[in-house]
């Protein structure tokens, strides 16, 4: 016979606090509210939706939790910047990665030129201390904002070819693996939190000590040598980095054994 109670579960509805915060969070994601704009007022939400107070606030308040929205005391609730993200379990150029989420990616290159390698550099280059390398920097804008300012390290014989390559509109990766036929293999990634020096207040448009996100990143080719080491600089406010981590369980067997 049928179970009719666990049918009834199923076609109960959600409770009206879920049904409004995925009406406002999809309001929210098309851009009818748009980022930073004030939400109408509990009051106005109340008479749309038809519920209580405390129902309305307990929708906004699992949006605030999601970072959709924040609060200003006495102001009223506002709809929060959505920061972009980039996935780090691929090895991706920044560009690479945000075009194909739909983003509008724009370079502006601030300097290129060939310096000689101090200790720090020519170790993760695995060159001679004082060795010639291309100092490269670049301020990416996302949606013509400026969110990261990129600062690469290369050999010489391939920094001459990236000052002939058009730097504006493509990332270094897809250069290396392209124009010069090297096979990228992996990187090593270290991520750490700094304030914002004078450089990175004039590239992000950012206030003096404001937070920064910063990316250490030693790139080799699929051989292992390393040929692209550089320092991401990304706002705090308007940029994530995301990964995946698994629990890695010891073999059945080894344990069997034990």
């Amino acid at each position: 016979m049928p179970n009719l109670s666990a049918n009834l579960i199923q076609l109960s509805p959600p409770p009206l606090y879920e049904q409004i915060k995925t009406a406002l969070r999809a309001r929210i994601l098309d851009g009818t509210y748009a980022p930073h704009s004030r939400m109408p007022s509990e009051s106005e939400l109340c008479a749309s939706f038809g519920v209580s107070r405390i129902t309305v606030r307990q929708a906004l308040g699992d949006l605030q939790k999601e970072g959709l929205v924040f609060r200003l005391h006495g102001k009223g609730t506002f709809v929060s910047k959505p920061k972009a993200f980039q996935n780090v379990t691929a090895l991706q150029g920044f560009a690479e990665a945000m075009s194909s989420m739909g983003y509008e990616i724009v370079n502006q290159l601030r300097s290129l030129r060939f310096v000689q390698a101090d200790r720090r550099i020519a170790e993760r280059l695995a060159l001679p201390e004082g060795a010639r390398v291309a100092e490269i920097h670049r301020v990416r804008l996302l949606n013509r904002e400026p969110v990261s300012l990129e600062v690469t390290w290369v050999p010489e014989a391939l920094g001459k070819r990236l000052a002939n390559a058009d730097l504006v509109t493509r990332d270094i990766f897809l250069i290396l693996e392209n124009d010069c036929g090297l096979a990228l293999g992996h990187a090593d990634v270290s991520i750490d939190a700094i304030l914002a020096d004078d450089e990175l207040v004039d590239a992000l448009n950012i206030e003096e000590g404001g937070p920064v996100l910063r990316i250490e990143r030693l790139t080799h080719t699929a051989d292992g040598t390393p040929v692209d080491y550089e320092h991401l600089y990304f706002r705090g406010d308007a940029f994530q980095y995301r990964l995946r981590v698994d629990r890695q369980k010891a073999d059945r067997n080894t344990r069997a054994a034990r």
